[in-house]
């Protein structure tokens, strides 16, 4: 396979002999084609003067067409001839060595018609201009002139000889410049691909430095953001792998110390017993939770997909609501509900359930006592907005953005107490995201947090309604 640097000097190695070509044939063709017409003007307006001048002699013989034409004293032409009707010759002056009468010239002439001949070559131009000698309608004769010129042919061939000379300069000027231009971007692009192997070799940390403002730093700026992103993510990766190990590890490891305690006990009484299966109920109650979040943000990530059905959030709220009466009852929050009729989103049932459940779970559990909780349904002609407010312990400026992340506490040591495995905010991000939703977290006034969750509204030919 050719290399890149070989394909590109043969590309403009191609342009620029065409180049070449065309400026070493164009100029030279043009500056050949005006000489031509110029020869062509200046031997038809001396062939009309002796033509005129001889047209009127009464007849035309060898002394009166010399007097004729040392009247007119018309010079400068290599032969001078002139014919009778009939094709013989009456004057012709010799010319000079090597040039030559053309009879069928003559013989066209003599049948009222005029030529015109030249040719470039062998360094001269070689021109011809046949004219018949008329008289009241009739060909008396004809006149023929030629000329060689050479001033004008070397004119032209110093052109031609110094635009050679120019465009092979040019040439090699511009493959040179092509070259070290190419060279400095191959190197561009070659810093690319070096750090591209080393991002791929798993180094995520890596950045191109990137210089100017063109196409390839713009390739480059858009590289380091990917990398950026794959450091973010595997970073993410390995704390979410850090934290679920730890979540999945610390219930295991209390299952394992209730046990090893009642079968080391011998004589543990029956009320012991009783609160350490207990503990390991609960302890594996919370294990199968964090299970089964995991299971989900996993379904999430891999992006599957349930067919969205119109979904009544009004009635997915109600049911999570009858889920939640008996937590808080026990956290001694009341849940106050404003259900709008009539909202209806294009998703999926579970997951809305989810959503919901979620955000009022952490409503309940993250309140004082005496707390309120307030969920909010209502939407316009264009979205369905969903708000969950409460009056609990709120969420600091410096935590919103991290709060969707999984396994992240505000509160580590109190989110443990109450069964949290940070994970139930960022299933509800990421299902909300899977729906076209957005999500947005604030401040409830005086105290406590309001998380906001809008949906496009679907028309009536998505929903069937």
């Amino acid at each position: 396979m050719h290399s890149i640097r070989f394909q590109f000097l043969a590309f403009i190695s191609v342009i620029m002999l065409v180049l070449l070509i065309l400026l070493n044939i164009l100029p030279i063709a043009s500056s050949r084609d005006l000489v031509f017409e110029e020869k062509r003007d200046s031997l038809s307006s001396q062939a009309a003067v002796i033509a005129s001048s001889l047209s009127g002699l009464e007849r035309l013989s060898q002394e009166s067409i010399t007097e004729v034409l040392r009247i007119l004293d018309i010079t400068g032409f290599s032969r001078m001839v002139v014919t009778d009707a009939e094709g013989t010759v009456l004057y012709d002056d010799g010319g000079r060595t090597g040039v030559t009468t053309e009879l069928e010239d003559i013989l066209t002439a003599l049948s009222g018609k005029t030529v015109f001949r030249s040719l470039f070559a062998d360094s001269a131009f070689s021109s011809a201009y046949a004219m018949p000698v008329s008289s009241q309608g009739s060909t008396r004769g004809a006149v023929y002139l030629t000329e060689y010129d050479t001033e004008r042919a070397r004119i032209i061939l110093d052109i031609q000889s110094e635009i050679r000379v120019m465009s092979v300069t040019l040439v090699l000027i511009v493959l040179v410049v092509a070259v070290i231009i190419f060279n400095l971007l191959l190197r561009r692009m070659q810093e690319l691909v070096r750090s591209m192997r080393i991002v791929a070799g798993g180094d995520y940390s890596h950045r191109l430095a990137v210089r100017g403002q063109d196409e390839l730093a713009e390739l480059g700026n858009e590289f380091n953001l990917l990398t950026q992103r794959l450091d973010e993510t595997e970073r993410q990766r390995r704390r979410f792998v850090s934290d679920a190990s730890h979540e999945l590890k610390t219930p295991l490891a209390s299952i394992r110390l209730l046990a090893d305690s009642i079968v080391q006990s011998e004589n543990i009484d029956m009320d012991t017993a009783r609160e350490f299966v207990t503990d390991i109920g609960n302890e594996a109650e919370r294990l199968q939770r964090t299970t089964e979040k995991l299971l989900d943000l996993s379904r999430l990530d891999d992006g599957v997909q349930v067919l969205p059905e119109p979904v009544d959030v009004k009635q997915v709220s109600l049911d999570a609501l009858v889920m939640l009466r008996p937590l808080a009852e026990e956290k001694q929050v009341k849940i106050r509900s404003e259900l709008a009729e009539g909202c209806v989103v294009m998703a999926n049932t579970d997951d809305m359930f989810h959503i919901i459940f979620n955000l009022t779970e952490n409503a309940v559990k993250y309140n004082v006592p005496g707390g309120s909780v307030r969920l909010i349904l209502k939407g316009d002609e264009e979205h369905i907005y969903l708000t969950v407010e409460d009056t609990g312990i709120g969420i600091p400026e410096e935590d919103r953005l991290n709060i969707f992340s999984r396994f992240y506490r505000v509160d580590k040591a109190r989110s443990r107490e109450a069964g949290g495995s940070g994970l139930g905010l960022s299933i509800v991000h990421d299902a909300v995201l899977a729906h076209g939703g957005t999500i947005a977290v604030g401040q409830n006034k005086p105290q406590g947090s309001r998380f906001i969750v809008s949906f496009p509204r679907p028309t009536s030919e998505e929903t069937g309604i």
